[in-house]
Order: structure tokens, then sequence, then C-alpha cells
């Protein structure tokens, strides 16, 4: 089968770092699935795999963590899909990627297409659906509501980092399913007028201090204090702004990975620190690994019914090495705008 992988960690400059391959197809097992990709979505997850985790000698490595395909053939074991069934996932960071044409994938962490998206539109989703449903409902502790009714609260979320991809379904997942204002930050016209697009009451620059302007909206009576902080980038950049802005009692919930944070600071308030990291079902083999299959049936849900739309911000084409590179190169820059999309290979 045609792939995409690395042998060992190399700028994204270096031909080598991203290479197309052909790799024996795998066999499902199981409760696996093995499903013909058909398009993919990439994520800093992606290059910071590839920075920093080269393959094992005389093994290659494919990356790729959301993918939109067909199941082809099941383990004996599986019980929710059977051939011809069209789904999508994020995948298990402990095993081979998307990045190639057929993948093998659990059947508990992975949902049916949203059937009013096409390949490309879908596969922007999965990973940050995941990532963003968890923030907002099993670490921030924010009540879930019906899109049909939805009744205002008095939280407040700030989200950092909101034009991306985990932002771009998070503002969306808060609007849609909770009664709690989100404030937004982006710093580029188009980042601006994206995320007020997807649903941002407010938008406050980060690229300029957030607390005058966080107080300046609660001092005009635009929204009450902070309740939430949803972090995707730079928390040890805002860690302080956070503590400052958020009210007693309030939580962050983090996706980055910063060298070191005072969390002693969050004390006074009696804040509360969470870490979000969507593969530790997976990779842990927990005993509720199927609620990322449930919750990702309830998004496709809500796509088919006009609720959330997709997030995907940009198509670089087929499938290829060349067309990877420059996903990676764009994501390593923090100059995307929503969700990298590839779909098909050549």
């Amino acid at each position: 089968m045609k792939a995409v992988g690395y042998t060992e960690s190399l700028p994204i400059d270096d031909p080598k770092s991203l290479q197309d391959l052909e790799l024996p197809q795998p066999a499902a097992t199981g409760r696996d699935l093995l499903v013909r990709v058909r398009a993919i979505g990439v994520n800093p997850v992606d290059f910071k795999i590839r920075q920093r985790a080269a393959a094992e000698p005389g093994e290659t490595k494919v990356l790729g963590w959301d993918a939109v395909g067909e199941v082809v053939a099941t383990g004996e074991a599986v019980s929710l899909f059977e051939p011809g069934d069209q789904v999508y996932y994020a995948g298990d960071v402990t095993r081979q990627g998307s990045n190639a044409e057929y993948q093998i994938v659990d059947e508990r962490i992975v949902g049916r297409k949203p059937a009013s998206l096409n390949d490309a539109e879908a596969a922007a989703l999965p990973l940050t659906t995941i990532t963003a449903w968890e923030m907002l409902f099993d670490h921030l502790g924010l009540e879930q509501q019906s899109p049909e009714e939805i009744s205002p609260t008095d939280d407040v979320i700030l989200v950092v980092g909101a034009a991306g991809g985990v932002g771009s379904i998070l503002i969306q997942l808060a609007k849609k399913l909770t009664g709690a204002t989100v404030v937004a930050t982006a710093s580029r016209p188009e980042s601006r007028q994206w995320v007020e697009s997807l649903g941002a009451d407010f938008v406050v620059n980060h690229r300029e201090p957030l607390l005058p302007q966080i107080e300046q909206l609660v001092s005009e009576g635009n929204n009450a204090p902070i309740t939430h902080v949803a972090s995707l980038n730079a928390t040890d950049q805002y860690f302080d702004d956070y503590v400052a802005a958020l009210r007693p009692f309030g939580r962050i919930a983090m996706i980055d990975d910063p060298a070191s944070l005072d969390v002693m600071k969050i004390k006074p308030k009696s804040l509360s620190l969470h870490l979000e990291f969507m593969f530790a079902r997976s990779m842990h083999h927990a005993d509720d690994m199927k609620v990322q299959h449930d919750l990702l049936n309830t998004v496709s849900r809500l796509v088919d019914q006009g609720y959330i739309r997709t997030t995907a911000g940009k198509n670089l084409g087929v499938i290829n090495a060349d067309n990877l590179r420059t996903a990676h190169r764009e994501l390593e820059s923090g100059m995307a705008v929503g969700k990298i999309v590839l779909k098909g290979f050549k």
C-alpha cells in the first residue's frame, strides 16, 4: 500500500523528513477495523512527534491522527461496524497513523462519518472534536445542554489560540451545547473573522496584554469575570493572566507542553488545572474507550442537523510526501487558521 513516513527525525525542509513509501497492508483482528483511508487531517501532534521520535531501528514510522474512510474488513470481535461503513476517527498515537492507504483502528474510538460532509471536510474533525469535548465536559465541567434549547449560564470561557483546529470546534461546541459566553483570542483580521463566524461572543488580541482587555469587557458590562480557560497554546506565557482573570474556584484546561509552570499561583483562588490528552484512553486501553465512539457519533449527528460545521481551513490536495511537508511547515509556523486537510492517494 502507499504511505508517507520517515525513519529519522529531521527538519521539515529535508526531503527525507517525510517520504513516499510502499508498505505491507495491515490486517484486522480482535476489535480492530481495517479502513481504506480516503482523507486525512493534519495536527500539531504530527510535527511534534516527527521532531521528537524517530522510527524504531529497521522500521518506518507513519504519522497521522485524523482520517475518513471505508471499513473494508473487521476483526472477529467487532460489533459496532461492518464492511462498507463510512467512518471518521483520530486513532491511537501508539500505532501506525493514517497517512497510508489502509489503517487498522480499534472500533471503540471510531465514529460514523457525518453524511452531510465530504471526506475532506469530515477529516478535519475527529482529533480536535475529541480534544475539545473532553476539555469542555470532562475537565472544565461545563453543563451540557440540548442544542434545541440553550439556557444562558454565568459561565464565561476564555479560549486562547481560538483560530486553530481545537479552538475552531471548541467554540462551536461551547455555543451549541452550553450556555456559556465565549471570549476568544485572535490577532489577525482573518483569524478574528474566523472565530466570530464560529460563534465567539467577544474577541481579544493575544498579541497584546490579555488582562486589560478582559477587564475592560467586564467593566463595560459585556460579560462577567472569566470562570473557565481553554488554553490551547502558550500556556506559560498567559498563565499569570489566567490566574488574575479567573474568579475563585475557576478552572484551566490546557493541551500544550510548557517546560514548567508555577502551579502554586493558583492556590489563593483555589483554581484547578487540567491537562487534556485525547490519546489517554486508547494509549492505556481504558475501560471507557467507547465514550469516544459515542461522542464522535453525537457530533456527527450535530453536523448533519446543521448545528456544527466543518473546521477545514485549507485543502492541500492529494496525500503525498510533498503536500504533507507543506502541511507540517505551515503548522510549525503557527499561522494556520482552521484545519489542514488532504484527500486521496495518487
